[in-house]
């Protein structure tokens, strides 16, 4: 199954996808978001006739992000190996974690809004986990899938300056507004084996990452169960799984975004994301 929200900023509804239609929500639950999922948002969903919803063409619409208003976007560094020989790190012996800003989270085709004055915003194509259950020190990563809502697509931009030059937190480069396009479709954990998936990330039509996520090196039931020993993951939580390597840190020269450069990033089986860059317009 694969749910998703779409209309104007701010006023999305929720959604199925039905080939090439929508499939209208509206009155059976209030959105995919944490507190219609911890009330069976999910069950209720599944008990409903499809065929009675509302149809709604999939070309004339906004998509919006798959998850409304997430409590927590919670990021993993450097968990492919190409991408640490590129950076020239360690390999680390347990996850690296950092948080990442909810409200940098758009839709999948928004514009992402390059900040003020920056010469290093990064693309970064991972798998998103969606969380669809609480989790809280799990036994064994065994435990972890019953706790996935599915899976979805997300490009963590990344401000290379504010990242590492800036005391090296992360989270400064991460959590401008627009840095976590996010979608189309989360695609429920029943509906897809995310061990073995192509992902990829081009800029104006030119690949520039590809990887399988077999690459991984801490898969997604680990990371859900490694996570949960140390905070509580909540329904409608996004896990960001990690990048491959080609960002444009590891270019010889270094190649950032710029306003007017378009990235595509795309997951086989889940989707696209489409985004133009643009200038920030700074409103006083």
């Amino acid at each position: 199954m694969r749910i998703a929200r779409i209309g104007s900023v701010g006023e999305e509804i929720p959604v199925l996808l039905d080939g090439a239609n929508y499939l209208s929500l509206e009155g059976f639950i209030d959105d995919w978001s944490r507190d219609a999922l911890e009330e069976g948002a999910l069950q209720k969903v599944l008990k409903i006739e499809k065929d009675k919803l509302p149809k709604i063409p999939k070309d004339d619409v906004r998509v919006g992000a798959p998850i409304s208003r997430p409590t927590k976007i919670v990021c993993i560094g450097l968990n492919y190996l190409g991408h640490i020989r590129e950076t020239g790190a360690e390999t680390p012996a347990e996850p690296i974690t950092f948080m990442k800003s909810p409200e940098s989270v758009i839709g999948p085709n928004d514009e992402i809004r390059i900040p003020p004055g920056s010469v290093a915003t990064d693309y970064e194509v991972e798998l998103a986990i969606v969380i669809g259950k609480r989790a809280l020190y799990l036994n064994s990563p065994d435990e972890s899938a019953s706790r996935i809502l599915g899976y979805t697509v997300s490009q963590d931009v990344s401000e290379r300056h504010w990242q590492l030059e800036r005391s090296g937190q992360w989270m400064k480069g991460k959590s401008f507004p627009t840095f976590n396009p996010l979608g189309p479709e989360i695609v429920t954990s029943d509906s897809v084996n995310p061990s073995d998936l192509r992902l990829w990330c081009s800029v104006n039509g030119q690949i520039r990452q590809e990887d399988r996520t077999r690459d991984l090196l801490f898969g997604v039931d680990y990371l859900v169960w490694y996570l949960s020993q140390f905070m509580e993951l909540s329904p409608g939580d996004v896990i960001n799984t990690g990048t491959p390597f080609g960002v444009g840190l590891g270019m010889q020269p270094k190649t950032y975004l710029r306003p007017g450069d378009f990235v595509e990033a795309g997951i086989d089986s889940i989707g696209t994301l489409q985004n133009l860059c643009v200038e920030t317009e700074i409103i006083n």
